[in-house]
């Protein structure tokens, strides 16, 4: 039996759901007026009950009916539900994508701060290859470094901080270098490249952490921290025959493949090996305005700048085997060699020297190394005229020439006779300064005169 209503509204809702016959029937047999199984003769109950159901299934079946007639309303709800479900769809997806994108923006972050793959057109192929050869570095107890994230480690920077001084660009908004020109000495200008901090900074160490540590020829003696331009001159000294040579454009010469060659030489890798190279060279490039930005493009190849402290003794260790044949060359012949930067000196004192054959190999040597002579400025020097070794006399001992000494003594005198005004003295703007430092240069090629320069220019300090 069912619950009984408790309220005459449970009553009314209890008769309209089962039906006033069978609502009465079992009140009946729950109240005993009634057999439950209907055992009396044409006993009712059970068509009522079987009425009571078919009501009920009838109820149904009319309100299905409705629905089904009314297709405006089903098609409606169709379109709300599918409607709600496409939103549903569509929101998840979205913020599947946009996890999806965070993650990928994370992953790339990570990488970027550990890993660079491009650095620029036509130099980036190699960067996927770190490893080393640690036996040839260790010959040199050179640090072993095989890819981006342990070269800016080791030189205490970022990834992305290494990333944007190597990086490789046609044309920049940036630029890692200050350019200027300042006069040469045989005529003409000289362009020097200044590295800024950051980029000094990087080559300072690829210098003293490597370069340094990598041996050169005995015959170099420019940019040696123990040799100068009067140990360069000092072998020539008395002899017969002085020949000097110039290799032209003796830095740019020098090409980022074979700078990237020379780290690959010490055994870094190829990754390596293209970040250092990077950041040791440098394209010419032409400074250009355009709507009021300004660009710099590339005119060229990627080389050795001239003013990174990192380039002359890249140019000393790239020079060795030609420092070592231009050498067994001269000792064949009777001949002393050295060089300092892009001057190359041969002197000897054989009765009967091989000059021709000396010009001719030598060329023929140095265009087999890559290198170029500038035959405008090769000269040949007897012992019957004055012969000069970067820049000193060497006929008899090491001295300064005759007639600069004698416009020197003059210079001074007028200095300390009329003051400073209308005075000059070489290229500098700095009057002082031009004529302290060629005193100093005359100490160091011949200590007494440089002495009693040194002490009227401190007398003309004093009274000025």
């Amino acid at each position: 039996m069912s619950q009984q209503p408790r309220t005459r509204q449970e009553l009314y809702d209890l008769v309209r759901q089962r039906g006033k016959d069978e609502y009465v029937l079992e009140e009946m047999i729950r109240l005993g007026f009634w057999s439950a199984k209907g055992e009396m003769p044409e006993d009712p109950a059970d068509d009522i009950r079987r009425m009571g159901e078919i009501r009920r299934e009838l109820n149904q079946l009319r309100q299905e009916s409705r629905n089904l007639k009314n297709e405006k309303l089903l098609r409606k709800r169709l379109l709300k539900e599918r409607l709600a479900q496409s939103r549903r769809q569509q929101q998840e997806n979205k913020e599947k994508r946009e996890q999806a994108r965070i993650a990928k923006a994370q992953a790339w972050q990570k990488h970027q701060e550990t890993e660079i793959t491009y650095l620029g057109e036509e130099v980036s192929k190699g960067l996927n290859y770190t490893e080393c050869n640690e036996e040839r570095l260790k010959e040199h107890d050179l640090p072993i470094l095989g890819n981006a994230l342990q070269i800016a480690t080791a030189m205490d920077i970022t990834v992305p901080q290494l990333r944007f001084l190597a990086f490789n660009r046609k044309t920049s908004t940036v630029s890692h270098y200050i350019r200027f020109k300042i006069p040469k000495k045989t005529g003409g200008e000289r362009l020097i490249s200044a590295p800024l901090p950051r980029l000094k900074q990087a080559q300072y160490w690829i210098l003293n952490n490597i370069l340094n540590k990598i041996p050169i020829h005995d015959a170099v003696h420019g940019f040696r921290s123990d040799r100068s331009i009067v140990t360069n001159a000092q072998p020539h000294v008395g002899a017969d025959v002085v020949i000097n040579f110039d290799l032209e454009n003796f830095f740019p010469s020098i090409s980022y493949k074979r700078v990237k060659g020379l780290f690959r030489s010490f055994g870094y890798s190829e990754a390596a090996a293209t970040i250092l190279g990077l950041i040791c060279t440098e394209a010419e490039l032409e400074q250009l305005e355009l709507d009021g930005k300004t660009y710099y493009v590339a005119l060229g190849e990627r080389a050795l700048p001239q003013g990174s402290p990192a380039s002359p003794a890249i140019t000393n260790i790239m020079c060795r085997r030609l420092d070592e044949r231009l050498t067994r060359m001269g000792q064949k012949w009777q001949f002393v060699y050295t060089r300092y930067a892009d001057d190359l000196t041969f002197s000897t004192k054989a009765n009967h020297p091989r000059i021709c054959n000396l010009l001719k190999n030598t060329d023929s040597i140095v265009n087999h190394e890559g290198f170029k002579i500038n035959q405008k400025k090769t000269r040949v020097l007897r012992n019957s005229s004055q012969q000069e070794v970067t820049g000193i006399v060497v006929n008899e001992k090491l001295n300064v020439d005759r007639q600069t000494l004698k416009r020197f003594r003059a210079t001074l005198h007028q200095i300390e006779v009329n003051g400073m005004d209308n005075v000059s003295w070489g290229d500098g703007d700095d009057l002082m300064a031009s004529i302290r430092g060629f005193a100093n240069f005359v100490a160091m090629v011949n200590p007494i005169k440089g002495a009693k320069f040194i002490a009227q220019i401190q007398r003309i300090k004093r009274n000025s």
